[in-house]
């Protein structure tokens, strides 16, 4: 029977000696700590620039403003427990505790990928439909498209966690990862049970490929009809809107679909803390670069938030 005693997280980096295993604790602490409160100012600053200017309340950046909300949820899920396990020099986390970050993991992340998803449609019809624009994307449809994105990844979270942790483990109480993650936790188990896991799992990778279809046939017609336009200046404009999102997606879905879709013979502790780094850590703090990066109207909105700030600071 599953009981409620502590899951220990072993985390990175083999430990030969007392002194070098806590110099490498607190270089992992230090570099979490510099990677979450770069995630939190970057998806903190985007957030505050499109909710304060009124030129920014578009559907393009309200999507954007849901992308840096599940971020930051994304990268708090896991990275301060992580943190604070480093600082004080213990791997424990309580039961539910570990339950809980399988929840929010399972919550968010499908969340941000239906989300993308969405994106990749708004910039479809922004480019390739866009006498229709103000009515497929009117507000209230960016309301249901945000808000069923993030019931789908709700309802995603639930039946995970329901059924990871009704699954009996029998195999220890160690996860080899510095969060709680769910194909850690299924080599604890000790019967077939956590075939229905597996099941969800699957059935969730293929939904995730079919959101990946889509978002692959979005840009193939965008990208036909930004190469017929006639203007360099708006192809340049076009790309600039696209080619971020695409790097965002690329990113996304390349480190979480090896990450849960490799091949059990390749499943290294190493590898598995490398790739849980990719996809759980690093997405929710360059989203915030990538985004803001060639965007004009976003890079002139918090060089004004900036420049308000210091100056009330003065």
């Amino acid at each position: 029977m599953v009981t409620s005693e502590p899951i220990g997280i072993r985390l990175s980096g083999a430990q030969t000696c007392h002194s070098t295993g806590r110099e490498l604790q607190l270089l992992h602490f230090t570099l979490f700590l510099a990677i979450y409160l770069a995630a939190l100012l970057g998806n903190g600053l985007i957030i505050t620039a499109i909710a304060c200017d009124h030129r920014l309340h578009t559907p393009m950046y309200f999507f954007l403003l849901n992308l840096s909300v599940l971020d930051l949820g994304n990268i708090s899920t896991t990275v301060p427990k992580s943190m604070a396990n480093s600082l004080w020099d213990t791997r424990a986390i309580s039961y539910l505790g570990c339950a809980a970050q399988v929840f929010f993991s399972f919550f968010l992340f499908p969340a941000e990928f239906y989300l993308l998803t969405v994106m990749a449609y708004d910039r479809y019809v922004a480019i390739c439909r866009p006498l229709h624009y103000g009515t497929l994307m009117g507000s209230r449809a960016c309301v249901r498209m945000a808000a069923a994105a993030w019931a789908s990844g709700f309802l995603n979270a639930l039946l995970h966690t329901a059924n990871t942790f009704s699954i009996p483990l029998c195999q220890g109480n160690t996860v080899d990862q510095f969060f709680c993650e769910v194909p850690q936790i299924l080599k604890l188990s000790c019967s077939d049970s956590y075939l229905r896991e597996v099941g969800l799992i699957v059935v969730g990778a293929c939904l995730a490929f079919g959101c990946f279809i889509f978002i692959v046939l979005s840009y193939v017609q965008i990208f036909t009809a930004v190469l017929r336009m006639p203007s360099e200046q708006g192809r340049h404009k076009a790309f600039s809107m696209c080619l971020p999102h695409l790097a965002v997606v690329s990113l996304f879905i390349s480190t979480s679909f090896f990450a849960y879709l490799k091949p059990p013979s390749i499943s290294l502790p190493a590898l598995d803390l490398v790739l849980a780094m990719l996809y759980a850590v690093i997405p929710p703090t360059v989203n915030p670069l990538i985004y803001s990066m060639r965007n004009k109207e976003l890079k002139e909105a918090l060089k004004k938030l900036v420049q308000l700030v210091l100056f009330q600071q003065q």
